[in-house]
């Protein structure tokens, strides 16, 4: 993986098993030439051979060395177990743009604080409303509502356990703390001199043919648009700041044209700077040269031994207006299921009745 930190190109990358962590590195690219920041292999009996050359501290060579848990990553423990003025400038600037720029979205999770952020951005809910309505799911606009409650309807709404945690996590200074409900319902804590706590929820705006606004609770909506709130904030981050989001499974509960649009829209509004969408998907509608380039499409083949290997359309010799979709399903390109006897299945089935 290359991404930017501090202004500079780093390359990190890794290799694991099914326990734990083989090999990891990081390296800071200029032009062709790597600097090795680390680099980690752990053999199988244990030892671990490591170039430690650009890291400083003996605090941070010694952990280097050591290592901690077998299945998490060398930077992962620093940030655990160490403090930040212990591994330098560098890798807080590496470690800052892992947490921060880098996000996922998974095909059956939500955005995290949807309706915290909608809430408190009126540039993100009027973004958010337009886009729902430009895509035709039906939706005018989106409401969001805070209310307040008390502490005894906190504790009816969270199991005791969480309810401590929280609460405990703010006792010794000011803040706040959002805790996901469900999808559409949050609860926020804010914390000054005493306590607050307030139930948010997203509503859809429905336009009827009468004039008449019905509101609908987003667990009301249908997946499709639930997903595609879900994935709204991915644009209207990168519109206005840069980072990195990778959208698993894009196409789960989405139009074949919607998901072309909104890649489309994502391409069109977000050009130039620091700012990449990352997508998995099976749908061979987006295999279209109008859309992506040859070298920002790649398939993913499982072998025989199950490993999955991943190459670029850049690896074939097309002509610039090929059908790469028609291409790809006639097995071109590789990358498709291979199928087997469906069809004797079914007679079978036939002749057993």
């Amino acid at each position: 993986m290359l991404f930017i930190a501090g202004n500079k190109l780093y390359r990190f990358g890794f290799k694991l098993d099914d326990q734990r962590i083989i090999e990891e590195w990081l390296a800071r690219v200029k032009g062709w030439r790597e600097t090795v920041v680390y680099e980690r292999v752990t053999h199988e009996n244990g030892k671990v051979e490591i170039n430690d050359k650009a890291l400083k501290g003996e605090k941070l060579k010694a952990l280097a060395t050591v290592g901690g848990p077998q299945n998490q990553s060398f930077l992962a423990t620093i940030q655990a177990t160490m403090d930040a003025s212990d591994f330098g400038k560098e890798l807080i600037e590496v470690l800052a743009w892992l947490n921060s720029s880098l996000k996922l979205i998974a095909p059956n999770t939500s955005y995290d604080c949807l309706g915290h952020s909608l809430n408190s951005d009126s540039s993100f809910l009027e973004f958010a409303s337009e886009f729902l309505k430009s895509s035709s799911t039906g939706v005018d606009h989106l409401k969001v509502h805070k209310s307040e409650i008390t502490e005894d309807e906190l504790r009816g709404l969270l199991p005791k356990s969480i309810v401590s945690k929280v609460l405990n996590d703010m006792r010794d200074e000011n803040g706040t703390a959002l805790v996901q409900l469900d999808e559409g319902n949050e609860l926020l804590i804010e914390r000054t001199d005493e306590n607050h706590f307030y139930r948010i929820t997203i509503q859809a705006a429905h336009e009827h043919q009468t004039g008449s606004i019905v509101n609908l609770d987003l667990t009301d909506e249908s997946d499709g648009t639930r997903r595609l709130l879900n994935l709204i904030p991915a644009l209207h981050h990168l519109r206005t700041s840069g980072g990195v989001f990778f959208i698993d499974e894009i196409d789960r509960s989405m139009h074949p044209i919607l998901v072309w649009k909104f890649l489309d829209f994502f391409l069109k509004s977000c050009d130039g700077g620091q700012r990449q969408i990352i997508v998995t998907t099976h749908e061979s509608n987006l295999l279209d040269l109008e859309l992506l380039r040859r070298d920002e499409i790649w398939f993913a083949e499982k072998d025989a031994n199950a490993v999955t290997h991943l190459y670029p359309l850049t690896d074939f010799k097309v002509r610039n207006d090929l059908e790469i979709r028609k291409h790809y399903l006639h097995g071109r390109f590789g990358a498709i299921p291979f199928l087997g006897n469906l069809d004797r299945l079914a007679h079978d089935k036939d002749m057993s009745e």
